[in-house]
C-alpha cells in the first residue's frame, strides 16, 4: 500500500495531494492558506493539511513525487535563447541567475521546503520526478471511470511538450505524439489574453467569457479570424500547430507579443488593463477563441485516430475552455468525455501522486465505470462548529444556529427567492478553480438584476463577466440542450430555443454594454450573450446538502436552479476558512452568510469598510 506525497511549485498554482493505494485523500492549493493568488511557493500549509488528513508524517511516506522536471525545463530554457541569440539578452540576464541561485539546486528546494513542514530523515525520502505532461495525462486518466482512453493534454508549456496524445489502458499511460516549445496553443491563447488587456496565467477566462460579444458574422472578426490562420499561426491537420516566432516575444522576451507588429496587424492598440471594451476587443476575442476551438477538435480527432478508444480524458489549462468542451462534446468523437476538473499546474501535484501510484508502485488501479474517482473535488479542509463558534466570539460575529439543518435551508431558500445573495460554506473545499456547492456565492438566477449586482457589488469585477448555473440533474434538460451530466462545471451547454428572447447580437446598433444589459432570457444573469450557459449539474450522492438546497428553491420557485459563482471577491482566492468567509461577508455586498450551521447577517455592525483590518486592494487581479 504505497503512500505518495505529490507536489507542485515553484511555477504557479503551486499544491499538494495525498494519495494511499491510488485513492486520492486531499488536495489543495497553497493559495487559499496564504491569500496569494496563483501563488508559486513552496506549499508548506498545503502539505501540512494533507499529512494531517492522511495520519501521516514524512517519514511515512513511500515517495514525494515531482509534477515536473525542472532540469529538462533549464535544457529548453538555455537552448531557446541560443536559438534566438542574440535576441533576448535582457530576459536572459534576468531568468538565468534565478536559475543558478534558486532553481537549479532543486532536489534542496524540495528537501529544505519538506524541512519547514516537520523534521524527518532525509534518507528515508524516496524523491520522484515526473514529465509535466504525463502529471497532466494521470490526472485525468486515473481519476476518470474508463479502463482505456484517449488521453489529449494541453497548455502553455511543460518541459519542452505543450500538447501532448496519449493512450491509457488499465494501469498504463502511452504517450503517442508531443508537440513543443515554442509552437503552443496555450501560448498563443495567452498571448491574445494579453493584447486584450487581461493578465497571463489568470485571465484567460476572461478572454472566453468576452468571445460571445463578438459579433460572428462582421467582416471584421472574419478578417481577424483569417488574419490568425494566415499569419501568425499554422494549422495542421492533425491539430498541431507553427507559430510565427517573429510576431511573438515570450520565448526569449519580457511580454507575450510584440506590440507594434500585433497593432499593424489588427488595426489597433494593445487594450490596457481597466480600459474600455469595444467592439473590435470584442470581435478579437471570438476570432481566437473559435481558432482555439478548431485547434482542439482537429487534436481530438488525432487523437481518436491513434487510439481507437470511445474515451476521451483531458488535462492541461487549456482543458479548462469550458466553450471548447462543449463544441468537443457536440461533435459526438467520442461516446465519453472526462475533463479533470484541476487540470490547471495545480492539478500537477495529483497527476504526479497518481502516476507513482500505478506506474512505479503498480498500485492496483480503482475504477468505477459509474463515477470518477474526485469525490466531487471536495478534498480540501473542513472545519467543525467549535472551530466556528471560537471565530464567532473573536469577532463578536452576528448570527443564528440552525439545529436542523432543513430549516436553515427553508429560510436561507426563501431569502434567495426575494432577491438576497448568499455566501454559501459546507464541509470540504473545492480542490480546482471551481466552486461547486461548498465555497460559493449563490443568487436567484431569476432576477434581472443579480448580474450587475453580482459583479459590480460582490465581486467587484468586470461587468461583462457570466456567471454558471447550478441545477439538479433531473432538471438541467429542461432548461438545456446537453446530452450528459455537467459536475464540474467544464462543459458549455446551449438554452433551449423556447427559452430564448432577443437575439441582440442581430441588431448591429446595440453597443457593447446594451447588449450586456438587455433581457436575453428569464434566467438572465445565466444566460450569456450567445445563450450558452456554463453548466453545474447536481445530484444528491455527489453534494446533499447543496442538493437539499436546490431541491428546496425549486419548491419555492418552480425553478432547481441557483447562480453559482466563487466566494471570493476580485484579486482573492476562493475562501478556505470560516474566517475568510467571514471577512468576505463583511467586506461586501453580500446579505447573509452561511457556515455550516450558522446563518451571519450585518444587523447592529460596525462600519466595517473603514476598519483597516477588512480593507481589500480591489486593484489587483
Amino acid at each position: 500500500m504505497a503512500k505518495i506525497l505529490g507536489i507542485a511549485a515553484f511555477y504557479h498554482d503551486s499544491s499538494a495531494t495525498i494519495v494511499i493505494d491510488g485513492e486520492v485523500i486531499a488536495a489543495v492549493q497553497e493559495e487559499r492558506f496564504t491569500r496569494e493568488k496563483h501563488t508559486e511557493a513552496f506549499p508548506i500549509q498545503s502539505i501540512k493539511y494533507c499529512l494531517e488528513e492522511a495520519g501521516l508524517t514524512i517519514d511515512e511516506l513511500d515517495a514525494v513525487v515531482f509534477y515536473d522536471k525542472p532540469m529538462l525545463t533549464f535544457e529548453r530554457i538555455l537552448e531557446t535563447y541560443y536559438a534566438f541569440s542574440p535576441k533576448g539578452l535582457i530576459s536572459f540576464l534576468k531568468a538565468i541567475p534565478i536559475w543558478l541561485n534558486e532553481k537549479l539546486f532543486f532536489k534542496k528546494q524540495l528537501y529544505d521546503g519538506l524541512k519547514q513542514v516537520e523534521n524527518y530523515n532525509k534518507k528515508k525520502i524516496n524523491l520522484l520526478f515526473t514529465e509535466h505532461h504525463l502529471s497532466h495525462a494521470a490526472s485525468a486518466f486515473y481519476t476518470s471511470p474508463f479502463s482505456n482512453s484517449a488521453i489529449l493534454t494541453i497548455d502553455g508549456v511543460g518541459e519542452w511538450c505543450t500538447a501532448s496524445i496519449g493512450h491509457g489502458k488499465n494501469n498504463n499511460i502511452t504517450i503517442n505524439k508531443e508537440m513543443h516549445f515554442p509552437h503552443s496553443v496555450g501560448l498563443l491563447y495567452s498571448a491574445f489574453t494579453y493584447f486584450l488587456g487581461f493578465k497571463v496565467n489568470s485571465g484567460e477566462y476572461k478572454l472566453m467569457g468576452l468571445a460571445p460579444y463578438g459579433e460572428e458574422d462582421s467582416e471584421q472578426t472574419n478578417s481577424f479570424i483569417e488574419t490568425i490562420k494566415s499569419i501568425l499561426v499554422d494549422i495542421k491537420e492533425d491539430g498541431s500547430i507553427w507559430m510565427d516566432q517573429s510576431y511573438f516575444n515570450y520565448a526569449t522576451g519580457l511580454r507575450m507579443v510584440k506590440d507594434k507588429k500585433w497593432n499593424k496587424l489588427f488595426g489597433f492598440s494593445r487594450r490596457k488593463e481597466e480600459s474600455d471594451i469595444e467592439q473590435h476587443h470584442c470581435n478579437l476575442a471570438f476570432a481566437i477563441q473559435k481558432v482555439t476551438e478548431e485547434i482542439i477538435i482537429k487534436m481530438a480527432k488525432e487523437a481518436k485516430k491513434i487510439t481507437g478508444s470511445p474515451n476521451l480524458c483531458m488535462a492541461g489549462g487549456v482543458a479548462l475552455n469550458c466553450v471548447a468542451n462543449g463544441k468537443l462534446l457536440e461533435e459526438g468523437l467520442f461516446e465519453n468525455i472526462y475533463i479533470q476538473p484541476a487540470s490547471g499546474d495545480a492539478g500537477g501535484s495529483l497527476g504526479a501522486a497518481l502516476a507513482a501510484s500505478n506506474m512505479y508502485f503498480k498500485d492496483p488501479r480503482i475504477l468505477d465505470e459509474n463515477k470518477d474517482q474526485m469525490k466531487g473535488t471536495y478534498l480540501g479542509p473542513e472545519y467543525s462548529n467549535k472551530e466556528i463558534t471560537l471565530m464567532n466570539r473573536k469577532e463578536k460575529a452576528v448570527s443564528s444556529y440552525y439545529k436542523n439543518f432543513d430549516d436553515l435551508i427553508e429560510e436561507i431558500t426563501t431569502k434567495i427567492s426575494s432577491g438576497n445573495v448568499i455566501g454559501w460554506f459546507q464541509g470540504r473545499m473545492e480542490f480546482g478553480p471551481r466552486a461547486l456547492g461548498n465555497r460559493s456565492i449563490i443568487a436567484d438566477a431569476r432576477n434581472p438584476e443579480m448580474q450587475k449586482k453580482i459583479n459590480l457589488n460582490i465581486k467587484n469585477r468586470e461587468g461583462f463577466r457570466p456567471f454558471a448555473p447550478s441545477v439538479l440533474l433531473e432538471e438541467a434538460s429542461k432548461y438545456f440542450d446537453i446530452k450528459k451530466d455537467s459536475p464540474y462545471m467544464l462543459f458549455v451547454a446551449p438554452l433551449l430555443k423556447t427559452l430564448r428572447k432577443n437575439n441582440l447580437n442581430e441588431d448591429k446598433n446595440l453597443s457593447f454594454w446594451d447588449k450586456l444589459y438587455q433581457t436575453r432570457s428569464d434566467f438572465q444573469a445565466i444566460t450569456h450573450l450567445d445563450f450558452t450557459s456554463r453548466l453545474h449539474t447536481v445530484t444528491k450522492s455527489t453534494n446533499e446538502k447543496y442538493w437539499k438546497l436546490l431541491k428546496t428553491i425549486k419548491q419555492k420557485t418552480g425553478y432547481g436552479m441557483l447562480i453559482n459563482t466563487s466566494f471570493n471577491v476580485r484579486g482573492e482566492p476562493m475562501v478556505c476558512t470560516p474566517y475568510d468567509a467571514y471577512r468576505c461577508f463583511m467586506n461586501s455586498d453580500m446579505d447573509y452568510l452561511v457556515i455550516n450551521n450558522f446563518v451571519y447577517f450585518k444587523k447592529d455592525q460596525l462600519d466595517w469598510q473603514n476598519k483597516e483590518k477588512w480593507k481589500i486592494d480591489f486593484n489587483k487581479d
